[in-house]
Formats: structure tokens, C-alpha cells, sequence
């Protein structure tokens, strides 16, 4: 496998960096599930040394991005059609909660408006050809605004957990598929249950939206496991 041309890096705050050169090579795509992680080659590209890269890849398996296989070679994680059934049952869950609180909440109209801003904004996102990235970050960040204008702090952190998940999933997953997730038209009905003050309008909803992601986002089990 041809190791992804990643950034050299000086040796201030080497680890972070490396982290961060790692994650995003993984979320955008460079890596793809099931490819393996060999630090000396990453070592190489990067210009550092393996125990960094061992450091940062230590954490990438914290956040759920990177699996050992059979043999201990590290991989980007391969979801599984159930795990990802799950992860979007637990964000639905969560993301129900959060509709909840923000009806509930006194400030509902300017929470309205923040969640209309970001469909917006999604929108001019998907209108760039070919930007991935950007679509994917308009996209979820109008997830992460639901969660935070729900003010609960642990719901945000518990949410934060499952993103980088989310984005293999999404990243994996055939063009077209994506868009019917992604489209500002399939997050719109749930802002306008807000709007109206109807919780079980808007959990309803949700639950289609999350069902749908399901069906057009599951990848097939399988991928290198060594």
C-alpha cells in the first residue's frame, strides 16, 4: 500500500501534530478501512520518530478510528453493517434528547435560526463539487449545534465519541448515498418540528432521518482483519 504523502513535521509538539496528521488522513480518506498502519512507514513520511507515531496511533484506538488485527497490526476500523446500526441508534438516542431539551428550552427561536444558519451553510457545501471533506463537516456540524444548543455539556461529550466513527462510515460509503443523507432538505422537517414546539414530531423525524442513514450508509463486514 502506497503510505499517503503527510505533512514533515518540526519537533515542536510533535505528538499533537502527528495526531492530528493522522486523524485527518484517516477521516478525509487517505487511509481507507481496513488499511493497515505500519509506523515506520508513517515514521518515515512524517519525520519523526515510531514512538511518536506509536503515541499517536495509541490514541486514535481510544477514539475508536484505529483497531488492532489478529497479529496486533494496527488498521483503520472496518464498521460492520451492525455496528453501524448501532452507532446511529445511540446518536439517534442522543440527538432525541437534545431535540427535546431545545424545544423545551426559552430561547427556542434563536436556537431555530442557529439550526437554519447551519442548513445554509450545508447546503453551500454540497454545491462544491468534489469537496468531501467540507460536505462532511457541514453535515455533522449541524448534528454537533443540535447537541450543543440542547446545553447539556455530557450529551455534547458523548456525542463527540461517535463522530469519528460517523465519518468512516460516511467516508466509506458510495457518493450518491452520501447525498441522500446529507441533503439539507432531509435535516430541514426536523428544524421546522422545532420551530412548531413539537417533540414527537421532531423525534419521529429524527428517527426516520437516522433509519435512512442506516440503510444508505451501511458498509458490508468484511475488510483486511489481520
Amino acid at each position: 500500500m502506497t503510505v499517503p504523502a503527510l505533512p514533515n513535521l518540526d519537533r515542536s509538539t510533535l505528538r499533537e501534530r502527528a495526531l492530528v496528521a493522522l486523524r485527518t488522513a484517516i477521516t478525509t480518506g487517505q487511509y481507507r478501512p481496513g488499511d493497515h498502519l505500519g509506523e515506520v512507514e508513517i515514521a518515515s513520511s512524517m519525520s519523526v520518530s515510531r514512538g511518536t507515531v506509536r503515541e499517536a496511533l495509541r490514541h486514535l484506538q481510544q477514539e475508536g478510528l484505529v483497531v488492532a488485527g489478529a497479529r496486533g497490526m494496527l488498521r483503520v476500523r472496518v464498521l460492520s453493517p451492525q455496528e453501524v446500526r448501532e452507532l446511529f441508534q445511540v446518536r439517534e438516542a442522543l440527538e432525541g434528547l437534545a431535540v427535546a431539551q431545545v424545544i423545551a428550552a426559552p430561547d427556542r427561536t434563536a436556537a431555530v435560526a442557529a439550526l437554519r444558519e447551519a442548513l445554509h451553510r450545508l447546503d453551500k457545501a454540497l454545491e462544491v463539487p468534489g469537496d468531501l471533506e467540507g460536505q462532511v463537516e457541514a453535515d455533522l456540524a449541524f448534528h454537533l449545534l443540535l447537541c450543543e444548543l440542547s446545553g447539556n455539556s455530557m450529551l455534547v461529550t458523548t456525542w463527540r465519541h461517535l463522530e469519528g466513527p460517523t465519518r468512516i462510515v460516511v467516508m466509506s460509503a458510495a457518493g450518491e448515498q452520501r447525498m441522500l443523507t446529507m441533503s439539507a432538505a432531509h435535516h430541514a422537517p426536523i428544524v421546522d418540528a422545532i420551530e412548531r414546539g413539537d417533540t414527537d414530531a421532531a423525534v419521529a423525524i429524527l428517527h426516520e432521518h437516522m433509519s435512512s442513514a442506516i440503510a444508505n450508509l451501511q458498509a458490508p463486514a468484511g475488510g483486511d482483519t489481520d
